[in-house]
């Protein structure tokens, strides 16, 4: 296992994360300790999870399982989404922060949290307000470093800016869905992130499993990909473009002797700029076959191939600005 910085840090994380979205609901508890313990004892320290993943039950298994060795992990979590009814139970306000940081350390069981994230943007309150909130988690030593998810990159930036602007604390890391099959980060995100030195660590890295080579174009599909909504749906992911895609991990997987899966992380893994490709299991047999990504390299020539067949389309203003690019650029 692989270690690196996380941003603008001095915060050292796996080059894999072990996401637990699925720990208390298709990943029994069991299982899911299981999971937290070999991903340990192999060397990972990077562990995700969120408020809002199966109504807080994912947060108090990942507890439960750290309990003992809380030193030895990377702890991630986020806060936004509605976790009760009343009108300020949704949201980054200062109000919503500080009674969602309360209630995540006491389900994880520590008296502090190493990433707090912002999970989405929040229109209803301003930027100033949720940083100024965030920094005092910081000061206050119940956070030791703060993220964002799911931003535009006018949003990150303008947040960067606030904070320096401000002297609060900054975002070290953006947590974006971003695989061979999703590659809209690359549009203005990632050379953000380059620029302003922002760890980006991806989720769904395996385009919510289209990846791992289960489907195909003339068999019916199960799995998570049966969803009729949201980013883990078949609308998104049945296209000709995609299957291309998944066609070239294939070969490329047969070509190296891996598994598409593994194939997939690699190539994200090498990818500049991601600090650490956020990956979930619902089997032991899946969380095996995920860290079959680590301790080998994808040749040069191979992670090429995977990068032009899911390349964005040439958009404006990227070929415009290429076409008057001065030579030493």
């Amino acid at each position: 296992m692989e270690y690196r910085l996380l941003g603008r840090s001095g915060l050292a994380v796996s080059e894999l994360c072990l996401g637990t979205m699925t720990f208390g609901n298709t990943t029994n508890e069991q299982d899911s300790i299981e999971m937290i313990n070999r991903f340990i004892e192999r060397g990972g320290n990077f562990l995700d999870t969120a408020d809002v993943y199966v109504s807080g039950r994912s947060e108090e298994i990942v507890g439960q399982a750290i309990k003992d060795r809380r030193d030895e992990v990377v702890l991630a979590t986020k806060v936004r989404m509605q976790t009760s009814n009343h009108p300020n139970g949704v949201g980054i306000s200062r109000k919503h922060i500080m009674e969602g940081v309360d209630a995540s350390l006491r389900r994880l069981q520590t008296d502090y949290i190493d990433l707090y994230q912002v999970h989405v943007w929040d229109h209803a309150t301003p930027i100033e307000e949720t940083l100024r909130a965030l920094d005092d988690l910081v000061s206050s030593g119940k956070v030791r470093y703060i993220g964002c998810s799911n931003f535009f990159a006018w949003q990150l930036m303008k947040a960067l800016a606030t904070s320096d602007m401000n002297r609060y604390v900054r975002f070290i890391s953006i947590q974006p869905q971003y695989s061979l099959v999703s590659r809209e980060m690359d549009r203005e995100m990632i050379s953000l992130c380059l620029e302003e030195n922002v760890g980006i660590i991806p989720w769904a890295p395996l385009g919510g499993g289209f990846l791992t080579g289960r489907y195909n174009r003339e068999e019916p599909i199960e799995g998570r990909l049966t969803s009729k909504v949201g980013e883990s749906s078949w609308a998104l992911r049945n296209s000709e473009k995609n299957f291309a895609i998944l066609d070239e991990v294939k070969r490329v997987a047969e070509e190296v002797g891996k598994t598409p899966a593994q194939v997939a992380l690699r190539w994200l893994n090498q990818r500049k700029g991601i600090t650490s490709p956020i990956f979930g299991a619902s089997t032991l047999a899946q969380f095996e076959d995920n860290m079959g990504a680590l301790d080998w390299k994808l040749p040069e020539e191979l992670w090429n191939r995977l990068s032009e067949v899911s390349q964005l389309p040439s958009e404006y203003p990227n070929r415009f600005i290429a076409k008057f690019a001065r030579p030493f650029e």
